[in-house]
């Protein structure tokens, strides 16, 4: 029995498609830097290309949980930032390949005018929280 409890349409509010409106659980709290299409000697990965970035970033995010413990199923929220609203397909198939679209995280995205360097077309952060 998972630890965790998503709430897709809560009483008054139109069911959610890409994201799970509420995700509650109970236990050891992990914060996620948001990261970008870096690999392990910190190169990017993917110029121009969102596909190519956001399967990075979804690998730097597997790596980072891992390191504390946890797996894109503890994940409560995510929040994407991208250059481009256009980017948006191309991370939804990076982050379906990692999560079950059956109890996604909650999420936010935003478009921004400029992340670090222009050279990112995203940057993801992630929420996760592990039995204690």
């Amino acid at each position: 029995m998972s630890r965790l409890t998503h709430i897709n349409a809560p009483e008054g509010v139109a069911p959610a498609t890409a994201y799970t409106h509420v995700v509650m659980g109970s236990g050891r709290f992990i914060a996620v830097s948001g990261q970008l299409a870096l690999d392990e000697d910190g190169k990017l990965v993917g110029a121009g290309d969102p596909a190519a970035q956001a399967l990075q970033v979804f690998e730097n995010l597997r790596r980072c949980l891992a390191a504390a413990g946890a797996t894109f199923d503890d994940v409560v929220k995510m929040t994407y930032f991208v250059t481009d609203m256009a980017h948006m397909p191309a991370i939804r198939v990076a982050r379906d390949v990692h999560l079950d679209p059956e109890r996604l995280p909650a999420a936010s995205a935003m478009q921004v005018g400029a992340l670090v360097a222009p050279e990112f077309l995203m940057e993801i952060e992630a929420f996760a929280v592990v039995a204690e």
